[in-house]
């Protein structure tokens, strides 16, 4: 994760973000007690962060429309999805 900021339009504050979220849904990845549905939902979203395409925004707005359906989920345990909301609520604060 420190090797990012290939792309020198992407602010630090802006990295910083995508790390803190990134940290949490890898959290929940790698959690055993998640069911893999949802695990594979926070995967997902981390590789959507860390993807080439799109501005930092657009790969945020990706991220958080992948997890929009694991934290609806009735599997979802409460830890999970407030790690998810956590995250999701960190994303939103990315802009262009």
């Amino acid at each position: 994760m420190a090797e990012h900021n290939k792309n020198p339009e992407v602010s630090e504050e802006t990295m910083q973000k995508i790390d803190q979220a990134t940290m949490i849904l890898s959290q929940i990845g790698e959690d055993s007690t998640v069911p893999r549905n949802i695990r594979r939902a926070a995967n997902e979203a981390i590789e959507l962060l860390h993807g080439e395409l799109g501005s930092a925004a657009v790969r945020a707005s990706n991220a958080i429309s992948r997890l929009g359906d694991a934290t609806l989920d009735p599997n979802c345990p409460s830890h999970a999805r407030t790690g998810i909301w956590n995250a999701v609520s960190i994303l939103e604060t990315i802009n262009d």
